[in-house]
């Protein structure tokens, strides 16, 4: 079954970034389209090479945190041995104080790794929106599926040909109204070539046999032309073209390379994660988490081959070309890193970190901070907090205590007679008459 996607996604968060991202895949539309050049493919492979030049200084940021990690991570494997096993309270709460004293004494901290992940995951998620239902945020694009709707018949919703079209693409029902444009061009976006040609042949749609762009070239071809890479129309799944093959529709070379890419977006994925693995430190084959990681590297890459299995094929050649793009990337980064001094990396970071601490009112960290010493101050800051914590509290039990003794004064508690002169009281407090 086809996922259908109906026009924008909304979303105060998605919304505004998907737009961003359709303007640049507009823009890069229209610079092909002006060297002759007609093909969505070729500018998705563009815009992830836009994409992840701007998302570039995140990666850095992130090989930055994995290079102090090789630093840090014998530290924090020896906290970790030191208890395993235990897991009382007082234990935990040791454990996480010694490790937030190692990742402070980089200058660094525990959520470091994690920012730029998170930051990234709404902008992946607006690309994927884009790619998949590029019409919805490419204006150049939508024009050709335009000219298209406006040269259909009044009332072809109900021509037994467009029904047909609908039910093979899962566009029916109540909640699918074809009387809208967008929905409109959402199903045409998504025809094959022998379903544009049944579309063609039917006597109630003469007119689009006829219908030529700017430049003189039929409608229908235009769109076959910007759908088409290596021969796969990008809006297909890769296993729908496989499954027509079988069916005896379409050629060996149109299935073969529909296949490759789904194996070709695992292929790349997995080795974008393991040459980033060989820019990180080695980690302990015992520590938490360690054989999930390893399972997920593994498992990661077989998920892509099987959701771009049943995904639109431009989904697939968006993974391909941004895992190619990670690895050029990776391997550029590996080779600089290599060559930086840790130590002045650690310092570097001990003094950026060091102003955000000058700024909340605390001493600065210093590079050659024992890990001890470290540890000696967090608990000293963490018993000064708790102390104030404990005054506030025991104030505010004493204004209790207080308030309850004179209300209770001269009676038994819980009487009648001390209910009675608690509110009378009250009201001599608040000057009540």
């Amino acid at each position: 079954m086809n996922l259908i996607v109906l026009t924008k996604t909304g979303g105060s968060i998605l919304g505004p970034i998907a737009n961003v991202f359709g303007y640049v895949m507009n823009f890069l539309f229209l610079m092909t389209s002006k060297l002759g050049i007609l093909n969505i493919g070729l500018c998705i492979i563009l815009f992830t090479i836009v994409t992840r030049l701007l998302l570039f200084p995140l990666t850095i940021k992130q090989q930055k945190t994995s290079k102090l990690m090789s630093v840090m991570q014998p530290e924090l494997n020896a906290i970790q041995k030191k208890y395993k096993g235990k897991e009382d309270q007082q234990s935990m709460m040791m454990m996480q104080t010694e490790t937030k004293a190692v990742y402070e004494k980089y200058g660094t901290s525990m959520m470091g790794g994690c920012l730029p992940l998170l930051i990234q995951m709404p902008i992946l998620f607006a690309l994927y929106r884009v790619i998949y239902n590029i019409p919805a945020y490419v204006t150049s694009v939508k024009w050709y599926f335009k000219l298209v709707v406006d040269a259909l018949p009044a009332g072809f919703q109900s021509n037994a040909t467009f029904q047909a079209l609908a039910e093979a693409h899962n566009m029916v029902g109540d909640k699918i109204d074809f009387t809208q444009v967008n929905t409109v061009i959402d199903l045409l976006y998504k025809l094959t070539d022998k379903q544009w040609g049944e579309l063609t042949a039917s006597s109630a749609f003469p007119n689009l046999l006829e219908l030529t762009t700017q430049n003189g070239e039929n409608v229908v071809n235009s769109i076959h032309r910007l759908q088409n890479f290596c021969g796969v129309n990008i809006a297909y799944t890769p296993m729908t073209i496989i499954m027509d093959f079988f069916n005896g529709q379409g050629s060996i070379l149109v299935a073969l390379a529909a296949l490759s890419i789904p194996i070709l977006a695992g292929l790349t994925q997995w080795f974008s994660s393991k040459i980033m693995m060989a820019g990180q430190p080695s980690q302990d084959p015992d520590a938490p988490g360690a054989g999930m990681m390893k399972q997920m590297n593994v498992m990661m890459p077989l998920m892509s081959v099987f959701f771009c299995f049943t995904f639109a094929s431009g989904i697939g050649i968006y993974w391909i070309a941004q895992s190619v793009i990670m690895i050029v990337q990776q391997f550029m980064l590996n080779r600089y890193f290599d060559k930086v001094d840790i130590d002045v990396l650690i310092q570097k970071n001990i003094e950026k970190a060091n102003k955000k601490r000058a700024k909340r009112g605390l001493p600065p960290e210093k590079m050659n901070r024992s890990a001890s010493e470290t540890i000696r101050m967090m608990q000293e800051r963490e018993n000064k907090e708790e102390e104030k914590r404990m005054e506030k509290m025991a104030k505010t039990r004493a204004i209790v205590k207080d308030s309850t003794e004179y209300y209770n004064r001269d009676a038994k508690p819980g009487s009648l007679a001390s209910k009675a002169a608690m509110v009378q009281k009250y009201n001599e407090r608040n000057g009540k008459k």
